[in-house]
Parts: C-alpha cells; structure tokens; sequence
C-alpha cells in the first residue's frame, strides 16, 4: 500500500469534486483514487470484504473520508446531481462505491421524491454489514433531522406487522433516533415496536436486544412496563424464549424486574 500523503489526498479528493458534475470523468478518477491506495498484501483472488458480497479495492478508511468531506457541501447544494451519482456509484458494485453511494444519500433533502425508493430498495438489496449501517444511519440522517414526521412515517412501514421481511431495518434504523436526548415520542415508538418484540423470533433476537437496551437507556419506566405486559400475554410461546436468551445482555435492574415474569412463563410452558 502506497503510505498516505495527506496532503496528496487532499488534491486528489478536490480533483474528485471537480468532476462532480461530470458522473464518468469522476467515475474514472475515482477508480485511479482508490487503485492508487489499494492495499495488495491484503488483497485475495477474490477481493470479496469480509462477511460481504461486495468486491472491495481494500482502501484506508481514510481516504474515504476525505472524499466525502470534499463532496459534501457540492452534494448538498446539487441534490440531483448527487442522487445520479448514488446511482452510478451503487450500479459499480464494490464496498468503496457502495459506501460513497450511502453517503450521497444522506446529502440529499428529505423533500427529495426518489430517496424513500432508494432507502428502501437498496436497503433491502444490500448484505453487506457496513453499508447497511451506513444506509439505516448515514443516509438518513437528515430525514430524522429535519422531518421526523417523515422519518417515522417510513419506520411505520418498515415496521408494519405484514411485513417482517424489513423488521430488521426498521429497527437499526430506528436506534439513532431513540438514542438522541431530544427525542420525547417514545410512546409512538413503543406502539410501533410492541409487534416486533413479540412476534420478533430468534431470527431477529439481536436486534430485539438493541432496540430493548437503547429505549430502556431512555425511557425505563415506559420500556419495563411495555415487556411486562408483553410477557403476562405472550402471542407467541418464541416471545419468552427469545427474551430469555437476550435477557443477560440487559442491565442489572431490568433482569430483576423481568425475572419473575420469564421465570412464571417458563415453568408454565413447562421448559
């Protein structure tokens, strides 16, 4: 690997930012961008990231960041322009490319018409790790910024108890909203989360365990009282399961006032 020259990457990250409005000039300068700090002694015969499906060119974290830092402020000034680069980025395929994609996304205003589709569709699509966090997060920032009521709308589709096929998402994309101070609707939140945990599984048991630890770090009055009442009438015998086996990654004081309940369910059921 080629050791980063700050200075260099500056230079080639504004050349990149120049060519924004030229989608195949940057396309072109951004694959020498990323061959140029291409790190070979990691690099395998089939260059696919770990736990991904995406080729990756291995390129420093850093180097993305500079990237984005220079194409912030054009991409938010430009929306549209930046959604064709999101696209152009994401049809290439690979981890870098992908992630610049996620990035642009979350440049773009939540008034943007096609963001929704491509929160959606690409969240969907994706199975890499990293670039699903950076779509759930990322590249929502701004909706849950600037227009909550629009964020919450999209969270209640995704969360919507016909289709547990994007439950996953909903709650990922859910946590950073929850676990800012500001945040007062935690009673629409529980409303919209109370299928999930019971209906949930053990498909989706880690999930179910961040979203239980951030709206308890919140709200713990609320958060007790909810899994109290979804334990004394559980619709699914999977619901006491799955909170027992998550129930050790809880804080001290949930475990002792959710003890007797899962407890009670266990011997009731007879496990």
């Amino acid at each position: 690997m080629v050791a980063i020259d700050l200075a260099r990457l500056r230079k080639q990250s504004n050349r990149l930012a120049d060519f924004f409005f030229l989608p195949d000039e940057f396309m072109r300068h951004l694959r020498e961008t990323l061959d140029f700090y291409v790190n070979y002694s990691l690099r395998k015969k089939t260059d696919i990231a770990p736990g991904s499906n995406l080729r990756t060119y291995r390129t420093p974290p850093v180097v993305l960041q500079h990237i984005q830092k220079e194409l912030r402020g054009v991409a938010e000034n430009n929306p549209a322009y930046a959604l064709d680069l999101a696209d152009r980025l994401w049809d290439v395929g690979t981890l870098e490319t992908s992630l610049l994609a996620a990035f642009l996304l979350g440049c773009l205003p939540p008034q943007e018409e096609r963001l929704l589709a491509r929160l959606t569709a690409w969240s969907q699509q994706v199975q890499d790790p990293d670039v699903r966090s950076e779509l759930l997060s990322t590249s929502m920032t701004r909706m849950r910024k600037e227009s909550p009521d629009q964020f919450l709308v999209l969270i209640r589709e995704w969360l919507h108890p016909a289709r547990p096929q994007t439950w996953s998402n909903g709650i990922q994309a859910l946590l950073p909203m929850i676990e800012e101070a500001s945040f007062e609707n935690i009673p629409l939140i529980l409303d919209m989360v109370e299928p999930v945990i019971q209906n949930g599984g053990s498909s989706r048991q880690l999930d179910i365990r961040d979203l239980i630890l951030a709206l308890y770090k919140h709200s713990r009055d609320e958060t007790t009282y909810l899994l109290k009442q979804i334990l004394s009438q559980p619709s699914d015998p999977m619901t006491v399961i799955t909170l027992r086996r998550i129930a050790p990654a809880f804080p001290a004081e949930l475990q002792s006032e959710l003890g007797e309940f899962l407890r009670y369910r266990s011997v009731e059921k007879g496990s």
